[in-house]
This record gives C-alpha cells, structure tokens and sequence, in this order.
C-alpha cells in the first residue's frame, strides 16, 4: 500500500479526526474508505447517470388513468 500526502486546513483536519473517533476509526482509515466509495460510486454511477438519461427521454401518457392497488394484482 502506498502512502500520499494530504494537505488540509486545521478546521477539516480537526473535525476528520473528531469524525473518525466518533466512529471508531482511523482518518487515515475514513479518507481511504471514502476515497474507494467515491471512485467505485463513479463508476456503478456512470451506469445509474445512464438509466437516468433515458428514462429522462421517455414521455409516459397514462391517459388519465388513474390505478389502484387492486389493478395491480388482477390478472388478466
């Protein structure tokens, strides 16, 4: 595992360790989970942006009709 510098104000830095001891972690542990999240988020992200688009593009008419729980599990 390699090891990075971070440069932080004293306020973030302060209230990353505050953050981290609440939860009973390291901040070195916190930023390298929200580093993975947010990089693996990205990328499940670009397939959600996806869905999004398209159904963005769809223009649903339900003609007026109003459902009902019932018309949901009526079978025909």
């Amino acid at each position: 595992m390699k090891n990075v510098t971070l440069a932080l104000d004293d306020q973030t830095l302060k209230a990353g360790r505050a953050y981290a001891q609440a939860h009973n972690t390291s901040l070195n542990a916190l930023i390298r989970n929200l580093l993975r999240r947010t990089v693996l988020a990205q990328e499940s992200g670009n397939r959600l942006q996806e869905f999004y688009r398209i159904a963005d593009r769809v223009k649903p008419d339900s003609r007026g009709r109003r459902w009902r729980r019932d018309d949901l599990y009526t079978r025909g």
